[in-house]
């Protein structure tokens, strides 16, 4: 496609896609916001009517998208699966680089706009031949961590105008062009279709008796106590164990078959390695086999120096130079240089 000064935006209702819309509009774009129904807890539909209230203000076109067969095929199952197998699932960045900005690029094919755009706290920059996404300056809301998957004729399209601002600046943009309700929306927290207990979620769409109960062990297998069953665990979990033991423990395995629970020392659960599978590099020559990478396993841990190699079953291994605990399996791995990107995997 032709470019051109279209830019299909993805607008929730909230704050930052709805300041997006009006930095857009302002910096000259055809503008078009869509609305992806996505999940809607109790049949709350809310979000349609603050994303339509906006868009009507701006005179910009809004198309809503029911996307809720969709998104519980590719993400909820995909969440209550990695569970149930033990694992821990990263569903934000499941969703954006296989749901969210798929559909996407598919609607802005379908109706001729070049540009997509989101709320997203990043920004994004052309360097030796690439496109990049780059760190927010906002280091509170920076979510380049969830964004490691896109492909570069996804990236060449991409626009984030939220990425050079703090959270405090768009709530005053909001507010000095007097959009009060936007300038006051409280930010989303957690999963969207899952803000508060997992727990609460699994026990309402599994079966009963896949939920049982099973113990806990130490390295050694020993019999530590009872726990309510392996899919209420994650790997590195302190809290919550219901277990009170003269020492700090911390789930190191987690083993579906036998339901059993492995508890450790902290120290226990440092590795000096990893191996990712569904890795994305935006140009592998920057990163195979170079020892100046550093690596994320959390959106909000530090980042840590590794070494990246092609390993077997074409899985990326990733050689820490500093070991690094509660690495889970499931959960996502990103790579960066300084502030830019690099891209990111599975970790399995």
């Amino acid at each position: 496609m032709q470019a051109n000064n279209k830019v299909l935006l993805g607008m929730s209702g909230g704050t930052d896609s709805s300041v997006a819309a009006i930095l857009l509009k302002e910096a000259g774009y055809e503008v078009t916001g869509i609305t992806f129904r996505f999940y809607e807890a109790s049949g709350d539909t809310a979000y349609l009517d603050d994303a339509r209230e906006v868009t009507s203000r701006l005179g910009i076109r809004h198309i809503v998208y029911d996307a809720r067969h969709t998104f519980e095929q590719t993400v909820i199952d995909y969440f209550v699966r990695e569970y149930m197998s033990g694992r821990t699932p990263v569903p934000c960045t499941l969703c954006n680089n296989r749901l969210k900005w798929p559909l996407m690029t598919r609607v802005a094919d379908e109706e001729g706009i070049f540009h997509l755009a989101t709320g997203h706290y990043v920004r994004k920059a052309f360097l030796n031949g690439h496109h990049y996404i780059l760190s927010g300056l906002d280091a509170d809301k920076e979510q380049s961590f969830f964004l490691w998957g896109l492909p570069p004729e996804t990236l060449e399209r991409a626009l984030f105008p939220l990425g050079e601002y703090a959270k405090t600046e768009v709530r005053s943009i909001a507010r000095e062009r007097g959009y009060y309700k936007v300038s006051e929306k409280k930010d989303s927290l957690g999963v969207c279709f899952c803000p508060s207990d997992y727990r609460d979620f699994l026990r309402a769409h599994v079966a009963a008796d896949r939920l049982v109960p099973g113990k806990f062990y130490d390295e050694e297998g020993h019999v530590l106590g009872a726990h309510q069953g392996y899919p209420f665990y994650t790997i590195g979990q302190r809290r919550g164990l219901g277990i009170h033991l003269n020492k700090a423990v911390f789930v190191k395995e987690i083993d579906p078959h036998t339901n059993r629970v492995v508890l450790a020392p902290y120290a226990s659960l440092e590795r000096n390695e990893m191996q990712l599978s569904h890795w994305h590099l935006v140009c592998e020559d920057e990163v195979l086999g170079h020892d100046d990478v550093e690596v994320k396993i959390r959106y909000r841990k530090q980042l840590n120096r590794a070494t990246v190699t092609l390993g077997p079953d074409n899985c990326l291994l990733v050689t820490l130079h500093e070991p690094l605990a509660a690495i889970a399996p499931g959960q996502a791995a990103a790579f960066y240089r300084g502030d830019r990107l690099l891209g990111g995997g599975i970790i399995v």
